[in-house]
């Protein structure tokens, strides 16, 4: 219940629903806005994907394995930069409204995780992978700047259900 001051909280639930979520990204972000925030969240989803699977191949006992062509490992930049590849290729002859879907700037995002994630192997043209004993506080680094910038991105639709929940003040 409230007492109609601006400040009181409201009846609605804490977690809101799928609609809401939906009404909430569609009106608080412009195309621009969600086409970065689909980057964010695909780079920081392909990060802890590759990070979790890289450790469990060298650990031993996962489904997963490097793939080999003819002897050669087959790095997972080279798929990243086939995906930032296909994104350029979009932003080139694509249409405006191709650049915006979320599964662009998802592609996006992925194909830099998957550069960023070896990028000493890419400046010293060697394999450095796993040559460092800080190689746990690179990855922490990285990954707590994808969260950073994941939930910079979604900040506006948070507010904005904040707001609708009356959780904030208002001015």
């Amino acid at each position: 219940m409230t007492d109609g001051s601006p400040d009181a909280p409201t009846s609605k639930a804490a977690v809101p629903t799928p609609a809401e979520l939906r009404r909430a990204y569609l009106e608080e972000l412009g195309l621009r806005e969600r086409s970065v925030l689909w980057s964010w969240l695909g780079f920081t989803v392909t990060f802890a994907a590759v990070r979790a699977i890289t450790y469990g191949i060298r650990r031993g006992g996962t489904r997963f394995h490097n793939i080999t062509v003819g002897g050669v490992h087959l790095h997972h930049y080279m798929w990243g930069i086939g995906l930032v590849s296909a994104v350029g290729a979009t932003a080139v002859a694509g249409t405006e409204r191709s650049r915006g879907k979320p599964l662009t700037g998802w592609t996006y995002g992925s194909g830099l995780a998957l550069i960023v994630d070896e990028f000493a192997l890419l400046l010293d043209l060697k394999d450095v992978y796993w040559a460092s004993e800080g190689r746990v506080s690179v990855d922490l680094g990285i990954g707590v700047v994808a969260l950073g910038g994941t939930g910079l991105s979604i900040r506006p639709i948070l507010s904005r259900l904040a707001r609708d929940r009356g959780l904030t003040r208002r001015r």
